[in-house]
């Protein structure tokens, strides 16, 4: 199997897996925290589980590098990196909030720009957004591409949650702007949905995301057409390590990056 088709099939076994189980009991429990520090739910659990067992199932040479269990090393001569966020908004899956996601990458090498493959599946209705290097980015079969026309709603997307307040004060003109400002609560499909053409910038300036959650974004938001940035306006790459935390604007073209980010300091 290709890479790209391990990586959707193992996404579909997560949705088989766990979609029944958004906003019950089973959902949630107390596992300690994992790998990337927060509380590992078990629908957590489940989801990882579900990823390695069917990687060892087609023996995929690889290290994981999980978000709940850490470095997995399933060869010791491994090809490259799979990238795992399986349950990407946590807090939405246990609470039955609609928008939660599973996001997958692969990387032959430990660098963020040397991602070859993601896929990113909305685990409440099983769409699937994915990726292969310079190959386009997809939502199911259909080619996806990002917003490059005059929005008639400008809509920024925007993560602040735990954000401190020097960095709030700092995106006030973003707030006070006629933009339509949202943030649902898993930035991989925020994401995915800007790739799509729903947003026109998609912001995190909180240097608290883990490269598991942005991993599978990062090539599709690239292969649809998006610009990804740091928050210095240069090229977003990172290595893979767990220490690593990054902030990133994803943004449909240099022109919508200035109209949002005029008025900032």
């Amino acid at each position: 199997m290709e890479v790209n088709e391990i990586l959707k099939e193992a996404s579909k076994k997560i949705y088989e897996n766990v979609k029944d189980l958004p906003g019950t009991e089973n959902a949630a429990g107390d596992f300690g925290r994992g790998a990337g520090g927060d509380i590992s739910r078990n629908i957590d659990i489940i989801a990882e589980k579900t990823v390695l067992e069917f990687l060892k199932e087609v023996n995929f040479e690889c290290v994981v590098l999980g978000e709940e269990c850490g470095r997995v090393e399933l060869s010791k001569n491994p090809k490259g990196f799979v990238i795992m966020d399986a349950i990407d908004g946590s807090a939405n899956s246990v609470r039955g909030v609609p928008f939660f996601c599973s996001s997958l990458a692969f990387a032959p090498e430990n660098r963020l720009s040397s991602i070859t493959d993601g896929v990113i599946t909305n685990l409440t209705n099983g769409d699937m957004y994915w990726a292969s290097k310079n190959k386009g980015a997809f939502l199911g079969d259909c080619k996806i591409q990002v917003n490059n026309k005059e929005p008639i709603y400008k809509i920024v997307g925007i993560n602040t949650s735990g954000a401190k307040p020097e960095l709030m004060r700092k995106l006030l003109p973003i707030f006070e702007k006629q933009n339509h400002t949202r943030h649902f609560g898993a930035n991989a499909l925020e994401m995915a949905m800007f790739a799509r053409g729903w947003m026109d910038i998609f912001i995190d300036l909180r240097n608290k995301i883990r490269i598991q959650d942005i991993a599978a974004g990062y090539l599709i938001v690239k292969e649809a057409g998006g610009l990804l940035l740091d928050e210095n306006f240069n090229s977003l790459d990172a290595d893979l390590s767990y220490d690593t935390r990054v902030s990133f604007i994803a943004v449909a073209n240099q022109k919508i990056l200035a109209e949002v980010f005029s008025d900032i300091e």
